[in-house]
């Protein structure tokens, strides 16, 4: 029977990130198949095999060839137990993907090697910053042609602000492509293209061992040498600990695609990647070690079960052990509840556990008790913090196409609302509804999905509008006023709070000086 300090050691929760298209979710199925989880790997845009990325399981995502939504995946490597989070790169649900940061303990970036860092990347890597995550970084897609391996180095370092190490080095790259020296364990990797199977191995005492000469041809050998050198005289030697501070994010190279480079990856990562670490409450710091349970809901999914039409809270384990059927209390309401049926991800598919420790994902099913951030403990009264959440960018008016259907549509709203993919306000003036996203493409997947997880119809109107800022202020005349004067511009959110929408920047600006004493806020968090 193992002890809850041995099951934390030995768990690894990641999330894997980069800009759309780097390969993120092929990498996530590579990861899989070494964890025996999977045992064929869906080419995600291949139409040959119909079977398509195992994280990606929404049908838009199948359709679109890209990730919506955070998944989690769970299974176990050797002797580790590993939690894989799968985040959207597309920026439009960047959104979730900032949420999905606050729940795990490490992270690995995809980097294309051809178009090297790109915008989303950046932005992501500020929240790993802003949170001091620890960063492995893999370059994606040697088999294709790309740029300079010390090129893309010094990209890294100058684009993320993070000092970089390599721990994997190419031969060649492209059509040229042979392989990968694994620094870290001191062997040789020689490529050969296939989408199953890993990769052929040479173990070598040092690189000055001719067998990489018999493996590679003299040229690539040298080469390969010529850049070792280089490497030790510019880069630092790796250190864990700058590592596990999110100093220093080491790089591997490889093809995930051709599930090249991806088990070096996983060994490394398995070893250095930090287990769950103590966790800042507004109370006080809380140690994944102390007995008793706590842990909050990071992300709330509508329809995981089309069948079911069922929602379920994702629930990152902070503290204890979590086991079902035990007596939890929900801070925000404050009432106890009890978990039947929770369950375990293997993206869509869910089987139910009965406990999990720090570092896991559980899912519980949730008829609309959950909002993002709620926490859940035995009892003590603990806030997480950090749970960011957006101001809307983009608005429209939402009707209903087919008023036959009006009650699905209500109800869908509802539930996509809870997911926290976008905002729902309704006009004071004309009593309409307005949805509130940080990008386009919400607005489809929410058509998307209406449509077809809940049968109902709906048509957006445009609305020009510049910002949503919640209002409040410790005089309620001034309020009162201010409600009055702005009439057709008042709206209220579901919790029934004041929101002011702007048309424009001047217009924000004007009401910000014509009444000093409201306040305006940008983000729906400010009076948790």
């Amino acid at each position: 029977m193992s002890t809850l300090k041995e099951e934390i050691e030995r768990r690894r929760t990641f999330a894997i990130i980069s800009h759309p298209d780097a390969g993120k979710t092929t990498l996530t199925e590579k990861l899989l198949l070494f964890g025996g989880a999977i045992h064929i790997a869906g080419a995600v845009k291949s139409n040959k095999i119909k079977k398509t990325a195992t994280s990606d399981w929404m049908e838009i995502e199948k359709q679109r060839g890209i990730s919506v939504a955070t998944s989690v995946m769970g299974f176990n490597y050797g002797d580790y137990k590993i939690n894989i989070l799968d985040t959207p790169g597309h920026q439009d649900f960047a959104e979730d993907t900032y949420r999905t940061l606050t729940a795990v303990d490490s992270v690995i970036i995809v980097v294309d090697v051809a178009k090297g860092v790109e915008a989303q990347t950046r932005k992501l890597m500020e929240v790993c910053r802003m949170r001091n995550t620890p960063v492995i970084i893999f370059v994606n897609k040697l088999d294709r042609e790309g740029r300079d391996p010390f090129e893309i180095l010094d990209e890294l370092e100058a684009e993320l602000h993070i000092a970089v190490r390599p721990l994997s080095w190419p031969l060649g790259i492209g059509a040229k492509f042979k392989g990968v020296y694994n620094i870290y364990e001191h062997c040789l990797d020689l490529f050969t293209p296939d989408k199953q199977k890993a990769t052929e191995r040479v173990e070598i005492d040092d690189v000055n061992d001719v067998r990489i000469d018999e493996a590679v041809g003299e040229s690539f050998a040298t080469q390969l040498r010529d850049d070792l050198s280089l490497i030790e005289g510019v880069y630092p030697e790796f250190d864990e600990s700058k590592y596990k501070e999110g100093k220093l994010a080491p790089v591997f190279f490889g093809s995930a695609l051709n599930t090249f480079g991806v088990k070096e990856l996983l060994d490394c990562f398995v070893k250095i990647a930090p287990c769950p670490r103590p966790i800042e409450a507004v109370e006080r710091r809380v140690n994944p070690e102390e007995p008793a349970f706590s842990g909050f809901v990071f992300k709330i999914h509508a329809n995981m079960d089309p069948n079911h039409r069922s929602c379920i809270a994702f629930v990152k384990v902070c503290s204890g052990k979590f086991e079902r059927n035990a007596p939890y209390k929900q801070i925000r309401t404050g009432k106890s509840l009890r978990f039947a049926a929770p369950t375990a991800f293997m993206a869509q598919k869910k089987s139910i556990v009965d406990e999990a420790y720090p570092g896991d994902i559980v899912g519980i099913p949730d008829s609309g008790n959950f909002k993002i951030g709620d926490t859940l403990t035995q009892g003590e009264d603990l806030h997480y913090k950090d749970l960011p959440s957006f101001s809307p960018e983009m608005f429209m008016y939402i009707e209903n196409a087919d008023p036959m259907k009006s009650k699905q549509l209500e109800k869908g709203i509802q539930q996509l609302m809870d997911e926290g993919v976008a905002q729902l306000f309704i006009h004071q003036f004309n009593g309409r509804k307005i949805i509130g996203t940080v990008g386009q493409l919400q607005f489809e997947v929410i058509q998307y999905r209406l449509l077809h997880e809940y049968g109902a119809q709906c048509r957006w109107e445009p609305m020009s509008m510049y910002k949503a800022c919640w209002v409040d202020s410790d005089n309620q005349q001034a309020i009162e006023a201010f409600k009055k004067r702005k009439y057709q511009f008042m709206a209220i959110d579901r919790e029934g709070r004041d929101v002011f929408l702007a048309d424009s920047a001047y217009v924000l600006t004007m009401a910000q000086s014509d009444f000093p004493e409201i306040k305006f806020h940008f983000a729906s968090e400010y009076n948790k």
